[in-house]
């Protein structure tokens, strides 16, 4: 899901520890890209960081990137899009309308060949998306759980993904297997944070070039490769890694189970599983209320949902691939993401409102208003259906590949 904070473009985006035994960084809505600065904490959010290793008077920026430097590339970026390249993304939501379960429809939308055109439809999407959201103040293109309601949004993700890398166990020497890697900026504070060596994989060649450049000027191991999830068996070899976790990317696979059993395959036994997504939840009743299935209508072209999976479904589909699941929550204080969706919008709409003021004055290209137009669309919809608690992007599941079981089962 692409988001954004709600800081200036002046700020770090990344915010990334230096891996040093017995030194870590929590984070603060308020840090400027110095260093080393003092910070002072909510109650919650040092309660969560002293759970981990970290000195919580402390945030270290010194390996982060300045934000300007990714405004100003996304800017260009976006500035120089071609007629068909902008045509391509606009396109490319037809996707959002369809699900896939409902294959006649895909069919009829796409063609007989309908999982190639997807595909075709996410790189195109992803190619461009991941520029306008890196106009915010986040480029990891999810919101997080609400885990701190005094934290900033990015203060927020690095408290989920050091949640994560706790709840899959991850250490130094650890290689761990990240689905959906984006541009490779979750990759890089995981790998700081724990010293584990991150493989992340990724259908957008675009993003896949820019997680390699950002990890290698940050002097990590971690490796990035181009691949589409839905393309299976997954080009890893059985137990080659020590975990796996995911970030909203399920919404994009067509058959969980299927996937599910290919991660089973390259996994050890012992290894454990993360997935933090998308899902309906039982409020939502689309047949007897119109308004869920509407709001649904608006939202799931927002947060980039092809299917529309349940907890139960992910559940039942990792028990046939032989998971065991240990947990599966929401892990949103009070179960809600909507204050952090809220500080979203704002800000890409206030962002919209600069651009159409830019475009009005002609300093800008009219295809940035096209752009923007489009991805601040519903955002108060998405806040709706959280705060009505039909649906999360932030739902939670772990689950480990038992000790003793065959080393690989290959996906079918």
């Amino acid at each position: 899901m692409a988001t954004t904070a709600t800081t200036s473009p002046s700020q770090d985006v990344s915010a990334l520890p230096a891996h040093q035994p017995g030194i870590d960084s929590p984070r603060s809505s308020n840090t400027s890209g110095s260093s080393t600065t003092k910070v002072a904490l909510s109650p919650n959010l040092e309660k969560s960081l002293c759970k981990g290793h970290h000195d919580p008077s402390h945030v270290d920026r010194s390996v982060s990137p300045k934000r300007w430097k990714t405004f100003r590339d996304s800017f260009k970026h976006l500035y120089g899009l071609k007629p068909e390249e902008i045509d391509d993304f606009m396109a490319s939501y037809v996707i959002y309308n369809l699900d896939w379960e409902n294959e006649k429809e895909m069919i009829a939308a796409l063609g007989p060949n309908y999982e190639k055109r997807v595909g075709e439809c996410l790189k195109a999407y992803y190619g461009t998306l991941n520029h306008l959201c890196a106009l915010g103040d986040v480029e990891k293109m999810y919101i997080p759980p609400l885990m701190d309601k005094k934290a900033s949004v990015l203060d927020n993700q690095l408290l989920n993904e050091e949640s994560i890398a706790r709840e899959i166990g991850l250490k130094a020497g650890d290689k761990v297997l990240d689905l959906g890697c984006g541009r490779g900026r979750v990759a890089a504070h995981m790998s700081s944070f724990t010293g584990a060596q991150v493989t992340g994989l990724n259908i957008d060649p675009n993003q896949i070039a820019q997680a390699r450049e950002f990890n290698q000027k940050l002097g990590l191991q971690n490796e990035f490769v181009e691949g589409d999830q839905n393309d299976l068996p997954l080009p890893f070899a059985d137990s080659s890694f020590d975990a796996f976790y995911e970030i909203q990317a399920l919404s994009l696979c067509k058959d969980p189970h299927a996937l599910f059993k290919d991660i089973f395959r390259v996994l050890k036994p012992g290894a454990k599983f993360l997935l933090l997504d998308w899902v309906s939840l039982p409020a939502y009743d689309p047949a007897n209320h119109p308004e869920h299935a509407e709001l649904m209508r608006r939202v799931k072209p927002l947060i980039g949902a092809v299917g529309t999976p349940t907890p139960a479904s992910f559940e039942s589909a990792l028990t046939s691939a032989g998971f065991k699941v240990t947990l599966s929550d929401n892990p949103s204080i009070d179960g809600l993401q909507a204050p952090l969706i809220d500080k979203v919008d704002i800000y890409f709409r206030s962002i919209r409102q600069l651009i159409h003021l830019g475009v009005k004055l002609r300093v800008l290209p009219r295809h940035f208003k096209t752009l923007m137009d489009r991805l601040c669309l519903d955002g108060q919809a998405f806040v709706k259906m959280d705060n009505m608690r039909l649906i999360t992007t932030t739902y939670r599941i772990v689950a480990e590949k038992p000790v003793g079981t065959a080393v690989a089962q290959s996906a079918s």
